[in-house]
């Protein structure tokens, strides 16, 4: 559609206007000082004009900020050294950039050198490291021949912008830049503060790249203090840690080390404790946990796992992105994210996943049914009267109960989960608290009998008020979830 011409007063109004906001753009973008801008300063590096010269760029995610940092580092001092610059000019160099900086800087001496900016970031559970949030590094590198030239922009990501991080690399030779990228590629993954690391993604509301990690402590737990059906956890323990044992004669025999395993059951039986047991069992194994939102992460968490192998990736309520596609009219983008990111993976990865659900049931057959997705699916069911029993002396935490209480509370307790027998005890601990007594087997008695009623009462409530004498047949189906 053709616009009408502006008359020509108006014409003249708009010309003049645009001189003047220009004319207004040029004084207030000059220095007020003589402080050298980020043109001159890249001209002098380079030996030449940096108009024109190409910048090739990567992007790096939050989580692996404090890895570009240190790979910059180091392969800055293995090559002979350089010095790091601030760029001032405001908020505004966050959405320019380096060509565009450079060259508006050139024109209108718009981004003068400035301070570094620096953030601090997490490295470990207790560890936190200084990292360049917004600097320029200028150095040589070689690549084959002499030293060459390089001045590379490091951005950490930043939520507020939405940003992810990124390298930026201009220098006269695009060979250069492409060994060097390559190289700092290398040393993240070598150094890496991931490495061997219980770690969970941040999702940030603007853009998952722009997403940080959380450093946990990884847990130590006995593996007699994981109570499951006779050999379950053996096996278990096999499919996701005891690959890496055999990796050699598994790959001599054609074998791929790739692998999925999948814990199912009712809520509060033990996955996630089971989880916790395989994250703290090898210390040397990166584990990446994703819950909820940071699912949509699962592509960016498995290129990490592939990266630093051995590496477990972890998906906790898989079902809430993995249902069978039947359920629903439209696609799900986050379950083709994790099929594509399980099939990416090359054969010969140590990688393996573990992926915990409430509703088996439920789950994509696609995911359940193809070899290197899902090799071994585990029921954690609820715990028989043996194993509840096994729940009470675990949980007990030294406390004195006698053996004929502790079986009397395993007997009366069928159907219920391992996180119910924990707060039996609790209960327990409680009750002998507010009568200012040592706790014994009548406050155990007591918390087993307040909890039944109580999980019988809330099974009333919720299946419209069942008779008081069905509630021993609705509680275990209560149980179930």
């Amino acid at each position: 559609m053709t616009q009408p011409e502006l008359p020509p007063e108006s014409a003249h109004f708009v010309r003049v206007f645009g001189e003047f906001m220009e004319s207004v753009n040029r004084h207030t973008a000059q220095r007020p000082d003589d402080r050298p801008g980020v043109a001159e300063t890249v001209s002098e590096h380079l030996g030449r004009s940096p108009l024109g010269v190409a910048v090739v760029a990567e992007q790096v995610p939050g989580m692996r900020s404090a890895d570009a940092d240190i790979a910059i580092e180091t392969v800055v001092e293995r090559t002979g050294g350089g010095r790091v610059v601030g760029i001032g000019g405001g908020e505004q160099r966050m959405h320019h950039s380096l060509s565009e900086i450079v060259e508006q800087d050139a024109q209108w001496k718009q981004f003068p050198l400035s301070a570094v900016d620096y953030v601090r970031t997490p490295v470990g559970p207790h560890a936190t490291r200084r990292v360049v949030s917004f600097g320029l590094h200028l150095f040589h590198y070689t690549a084959g021949g002499g030293p060459v030239p390089v001045a590379l922009l490091q951005r950490a990501a930043n939520p507020r912008f939405a940003m992810a991080g990124s390298i930026e690399i201009l220098t006269p030779d695009e060979d250069v830049a492409a060994a060097l990228l390559t190289d700092l590629r290398a040393t993240m993954d070598e150094k890496s503060v991931l490495r061997g690391q219980l770690v969970s993604f941040v999702v940030t509301e603007f853009d998952p790249r722009a997403g940080g990690v959380t450093f946990l402590e990884r847990p130590r737990i006995a593996p007699e203090d994981v109570i499951l059906p006779e050999g379950v956890l053996d096996r278990v323990a096999r499919q996701v840690l005891g690959v890496a044992e055999h990796r050699d004669r598994l790959l001599a025999a054609g074998q791929h080390l790739k692998r999925g395993v999948l814990l199912y059951g009712p809520p509060g039986t033990g996955k996630t404790h089971t989880v916790r047991y395989l994250a703290g069992a090898r210390p040397e194994v990166t584990v990446i946990v994703l819950t909820g939102t940071s699912f949509a992460l699962v592509r960016m968490a498995t290129e990490i796992a592939r990266a630093l192998e051995p590496a477990v990736v972890v998906l906790e309520d898989c079902d809430l992105i993995a249902e069978d596609r039947s359920f629903h009219d439209g696609p799900q983008p986050l379950l083709f994210e994790l099929l594509e990111a399980m099939d990416g993976i090359r054969p010969d990865a140590d990688v393996a996943f573990v992926l915990t659900t409430n509703r088996a049931d439920l789950l994509e057959r696609a995911l359940a049914d193809r070899p290197g997705r899902i090799d071994l699916a585990a029921e954690i069911p609820l715990p028989d009267e043996p194993a509840r029993l096994s729940l009470f002396l675990l949980y007990r935490a030294g406390i004195d109960f006698s053996d004929e209480a502790l079986a009397r509370a395993a007997a009366r307790t069928e159907g219920v989960t391992a996180s119910f027998v924990k707060e039996v005890v609790r209960r327990a601990v409680l009750i002998a608290a507010e009568a200012g007594e040592d706790v014994g087997d009548a406050h155990l008695d007591a918390a087993v009998t307040e909890l039944v009623d109580d999980a019988a009462r809330i099974t009333r409530s919720l299946l419209g008020g069942r008779p008081a004498d069905e509630a021993s047949s609705t509680f275990e189906h209560f149980s179930d979830g």
